[in-house]
């Protein structure tokens, strides 16, 4: 017995949404796709609509925008301009995805869509601390991006999270802004490689904090010291700071991909063909943070949506009638 065609086939399902998936939504629908976005459900962290933006206060590096513009409020921008072109858009999260059928088989809860193609960005989480302060704080002088955010700490003293290369690169970066930059490490030693670790050590702005555990973050409406924990004794103390940026690793939002798409095993990272957004299964592209563990910015983002776009056009076009 042959299997049932779903009669509502889309050209392009859009799995997620932030800087990439809402470039992609642009370019497909101004290409007359007529894209399905799911953008994720706002109830949760690692499938924000909007993605990591929505959790930004002032960007001042995304070009055309020359006074700045407040995260969210580019979201929005971005997401009305795909509307305007005739993006659909599900506000809620994709559950199950089927690769093994044509066309591909994307579940909403109980709800199934069908495409000839997928464009996935569902984006990176920064691994945070888990306390209760962060989420109250992040964008008043709590980051998670040094290239983002550093500009705004000219002349101040702040406190870097994390003894990995991501950590020294941040500290390192913000050196160039800050008066002061502490860096606050867990064990008695740093995991990131020699050379950084040569290079923080001879900055002279750079102050080291051993067996050191961040236990709580002080401030009402902006970030004014954090305590100190002693991994070892438990004995606590103040750091007055006035921004604190934690690089403690990020996490791609590939769960849902585990076994289906070909990605880097201890990241989670997925893999795409060199100089394109193709992955491993024909007719399915990523872009954003979702496979870019290097650069993660919202203009290299919407640059590799862009991307996607144009390859699964040009996909559909040799490949479907």
């Amino acid at each position: 017995m042959s299997t049932p065609v779903p009669s509502d086939i889309r050209d392009v399902i859009i799995i997620g949404s932030g800087p990439a998936g809402l470039t992609a939504a642009i370019y497909t629908a101004r290409a007359s796709l007529a894209p399905l976005m799911i953008e994720g459900e706002p109830s949760s962290t690692s499938d924000q609509p909007g993605g990591q933006l929505m959790l930004t206060t002032e960007v001042e590096n995304f070009p055309g925008f020359r006074d700045g513009i407040m995260g969210p409020d580019l979201m929005a921008e971005m997401r009305a301009q795909a509307e305007r072109f005739g993006t659909e858009i599900i506000t809620d999260k994709a559950t199950d995805i089927d690769f093994s059928v044509r066309p591909f088989k994307v579940s909403v809860r109980d709800q199934d869509y069908y495409a000839n193609s997928i464009i996935v960005s569902t984006g990176a989480q920064s691994l945070m601390l888990g306390l209760p302060e962060e989420e109250r704080l992040i964008g008043y002088g709590l980051s998670t991006c040094a290239t983002c955010d550093g500009f705004f700490f000219r002349g101040h003293d702040i406190a870097v999270v994390g003894g990995g290369d991501s950590a020294l690169e941040e500290a390192t970066f913000l050196t160039k802004f800050a008066d002061k930059v502490t860096l606050i490490v867990r064990r008695d030693e740093l995991r990131a490689s020699k050379i950084m670790q040569d290079r923080a050590h001879a900055n002279p702005k750079i102050e080291f904090l051993w067996n050191a555990q961040v236990s709580a973050i002080r401030g009402d409406d902006k970030v004014s010291g954090v305590e100190i924990t002693h991994s070892q004794t438990g004995e606590k103390s103040e750091l007055p700071v006035t921004g604190l940026f934690i690089a403690i690793g990020h996490k791609p939002n590939t769960d849902i991909f585990r076994g289906k798409l070909d990605m880097d095993e201890s990241t989670g990272y997925l893999h795409t063909k060199p100089d394109s957004t193709y992955t491993d299964v024909d007719g399915v592209f990523a872009c954003g943070d979702v496979q870019d563990s290097i650069y993660r910015q919202a203009i290299t983002a919407a640059g590799s949506g862009c991307m996607a776009a144009i390859d699964a056009e040009r996909w559909l076009e040799a490949t479907h009638d």
